[in-house]
């Protein structure tokens, strides 16, 4: 005979089950609607969308690229939460659980038609989702009203402290199997990226007609917990908002070029194709990367210059701004100023020699030499409207960010790792620094409160690319604290001052601390 104490948790356990089986219906409903339809993410992309700024840079500083994880293991534990009184509410005041999976389905409705692209098929999978978690939380909860009473002593046992029925053990487990398997097929068949895969695999990119220089030796330091010049595809940062990475594939790519132009434009994959490429080193950064921070990296970017791009729709005098849109939605605004100045700001078709990865833009993004991410570095680009600063705002800028966005001048402490301990004797230190656009001229190292000491460069790539440094310390027993600092090409050094990114990147100089033996 079960224990008398399970029938307490019945209400909460019918409740996080019949939330779980509306949750299922959701997803396998939102299959032939749009991944951008499914309730639990159409909430949390709006989660995402309306958090406060200091929110949103809290996440990004504490998880990282692991921000949209922490963001679903949270929103899991919400909704757990909520489901579970749910179903004790319901048990204790009806309709009041009821009326609450009702009113989430409705948050999720008004997320789901919100969405950019949204029609109004999209509120269809949170209604069916609100109607299964009702009917499911009503029809499990009949199961402990039905259970006949049990007799002690000649008197009826309060029914909340009766044992378990078997007909509510096998309902419960059984709805929760089938939601289980059926969220799993529809979150599969969301997030399938097989045709988008299989499409990445056949594309054959052209050879650059401008290639990369090649890298010259000394160009990376080969130190073991040190930079590596190149950033590995896999382990290149991503920071963005999609919590379903777009699906798109080469035939369905297309870029609309519109706004103040002498004459739109739409692109086709073949179209982008045709057009002569260019092939470069750069190294992106995120305005979110806080001082010592690892949101940058270096890779090898194939695509065709953006200016030759925006020559063919023919930019009007007066126009400031590229407003670009993701095909997600996302917007940038990116000064013209910064695509038509020489440098080499790409419509990127490949990395580090092969096909974009499908997380960081395939099949097209952006790549803008000196500019953060937010202001530059569209993904899953498809639409670009010639506009003005004062007449647009972007994303993120709407959410005060600045409009500009350059790259500070940054430098990086790498080895040893933080907190270590070493010997006395020597200890080889190295980093990575960065003047994006300007270049840097050199790094310095302190130790505890001494001079500022000369730190041993590493080539020069280009202006573009970040450039790595190493310093051999002769170090004492004892605690050390250990801080660098870069200076560019024109003279300027690192702002000492902290300032956290917002809202236009972080300054301050990154400091270790080591104990010598």
């Amino acid at each position: 005979m079960s224990d008398p104490r399970a029938h307490d948790a019945a209400p909460w356990v019918a409740g996080l089950v019949a939330v779980g089986a509306g949750l299922a219906a959701g997803e396998i409903a939102a299959v032939p609607v749009s991944p951008d339809a499914s309730p639990y993410f159409a909430v949390g992309s709006s989660v995402v969308d309306h958090s406060p700024q200091a929110v949103r840079e809290w996440a990004i500083q504490t998880f990282g690229i692991a921000d949209k994880v922490a963001l679903f293991v949270g929103m899991g534990f919400i909704i757990a939460a909520i489901a579970g009184a749910c179903g004790y509410l319901e048990r204790r005041r009806p309709p009041l659980g009821s009326a609450i999976i009702a009113v989430f389905a409705a948050v999720g409705v008004l997320a789901a038609v919100n969405r950019p692209g949204a029609s109004w098929t999209y509120a269809l999978p949170s209604i069916l989702a609100g109607v299964v978690g009702v009917v499911v939380l009503r029809l499990l909860l009949a199961q402990l009203a039905d259970e006949p009473p049990r007799f002690v002593d000649g008197d009826a046992e309060d029914v909340d402290r009766q044992p378990l029925s078997r007909r509510f053990v096998l309902a419960a487990g059984g709805v929760a199997v089938a939601a289980v398997a059926i969220g799993v097929i529809g979150r599969r068949m969301l997030a399938d990226t097989a045709s988008t895969l299989a499409d990445r695999a056949r594309i054959l990119l052209p050879k650059p007609v401008d290639p990369a220089p090649p890298i010259p030796p000394g160009t990376a330091l080969n130190l073991s917990g040190a930079t590596p010049f190149i950033t590995g595809s896999d382990d290149f940062y991503r920071i963005d908002t999609a919590l379903q990475v777009p699906t798109l594939t080469t035939v369905e790519w297309r870029l609309r070029i519109h706004g103040e132009v002498d004459r739109e434009v739409t692109l086709t994959w073949d179209d982008l194709l045709a057009m002569p490429m260019t092939e470069r080193f750069v190294t992106l950064a995120c305005v979110s990367n806080d001082v010592g921070g690892d949101l940058i990296g270096n890779a090898r970017w194939l695509g065709v210059p953006m200016q030759k791009v925006l020559d063919l729709a023919g930019v009007r005098p007066g126009a400031d701004m590229l407003l670009s849109t993701s095909v997600d939605g996302w917007t940038c605004g990116t000064p013209i100023s910064d695509i038509t100045d020489g440098r080499d700001a790409l419509l990127a078709v490949g990395m580090n020699g092969g096909p974009l990865p499908i997380e960081h833009g395939y099949p097209v993004r952006q790549v803008v030499p000196g500019l953060y991410g937010y202001v530059s570095a569209t993904k899953w680009v498809v639409d670009w409207e010639i506009t003005r600063f004062a007449e647009a705002r972007a994303y993120w800028t709407d959410r005060g960010w600045s409009a500009l966005g350059p790259i500070k001048l940054a430098s990086r402490i790498d080895r040893p790792a933080r907190g270590t301990s070493h010997p006395a004797g020597e200890v080889v230190i190295a980093g990575a620094a960065w003047a994006q656009h300007v270049g840097v001229e050199r790094v310095e190292v302190r130790i505890d409160d001494g001079p500022w000491q000369p730190a041993e460069l590493a080539t020069e790539y280009s202006v573009d690319t970040w450039r790595q440094w190493k310093f051999n310390w002769k170090a004492d027993k004892g605690d050390h604290t250990v801080t660098c600092r870069a200076i560019d090409k024109r003279g300027r050094p690192q702002v000492e001052r902290y300032q956290s990114p917002a809202p236009d990147g972080a300054t301050g100089l990154d400091e270790l601390r080591y104990t010598v033996t």
